[in-house]
This record gives C-alpha cells, sequence and structure tokens, in this order.
C-alpha cells in the first residue's frame, strides 16, 4: 500500500495513480470515464426549455443557468471525489496530490469533504490527462 495517491482529472477522465516511494515513478491503478463530456450540447439535450407568455405580448424563456455539459462535469466531478473519498477512508492513501483542468479542479472542490480536503498537499491547475506518465510525474514535486 503506497500513502501517496494523485488524481489526474479533467471533465471527461480521471486517472489515479500511487507512488510506492518519495522520489519513484507512478503507477496508475485506476481510470475513471465520463462519455457524456465529449458530446455536443444538442446531444445531451432532447428539447428546448419551455416559453411562458405573460398575457402581453412578449414571453420568457423557461430553463436552467446550467448546460448540460456543466451538469454532466458536476456529476463526474461528485464521482471523482466520491471514488477519492473511498480510498480515504479505506486508508488507502494520507498524501494527495490533485492535478486537473482549472475550470474542473473548481467543480471537484465544492465536493471535497473537510477530512478529505485536510490531506491535499497540492493541486495543480493543468489539465494532463491525455499525457503520459512521465510528463504528468515531471509536474509534480521531485519528493512527494
Amino acid at each position: 500500500m503506497s500513502n501517496t495517491w494523485i488524481v489526474v482529472a479533467d471533465a471527461c477522465r480521471a486517472r489515479f495513480f500511487s507512488a510506492d516511494k518519495p522520489a519513484g515513478p507512478l503507477n496508475e491503478i485506476e481510470t475513471l470515464s465520463n462519455p457524456q463530456a465529449r458530446l455536443h450540447e444538442g446531444d445531451l439535450v432532447s428539447d428546448r426549455g419551455g416559453r411562458d407568455r405573460n398575457g402581453g405580448t412578449s414571453s420568457h424563456g423557461f430553463g436552467t443557468s446550467n448546460s448540460a455539459k456543466d451538469e454532466t462535469a458536476n456529476r463526474f466531478a461528485v464521482e471523482v471525489c466520491k471514488r477519492l473519498e473511498k480510498g480515504r477512508t479505506k486508508r488507502d492513501f494520507d498524501r494527495l496530490y490533485v492535478l486537473g483542468a482549472p475550470t474542473f479542479l473548481g467543480l471537484m472542490r465544492k465536493h471535497q469533504s473537510d477530512a478529505l480536503r485536510g490531506l491535499i498537499r497540492d493541486e495543480i491547475a493543468k489539465d494532463v490527462t491525455t499525457q503520459p506518465l512521465d510528463r504528468i510525474r515531471a509536474q509534480l514535486p521531485e519528493y512527494l
């Protein structure tokens, strides 16, 4: 069991790594994917928002302020944080590094417990989910 985990995430994918030694290489332990994040907005919604006529000649639309893509990303952030919380409660790690697309990092922050937040050693706002292991490792401190 490693006591350091690294999660690299964006709205489409989250990759979980462990580090056996403070200066050692990363070992990929799990990947979560969110294929809906790759879809166009029109593919995620079935219809336009409704309309309301107010007795006069004007009308306004009913809709949400969040797009379907935003909602999909938010649900995925919840899923990633649940996985991290599961690892925390099982004591799979006691240090965590989070690398992610800046917008997705913000979503993840909303869903982290205080206990999980206390284990985060660093957050790096960089989207490297598609990068090879050596490039991801280069973004992290030399000694984890």
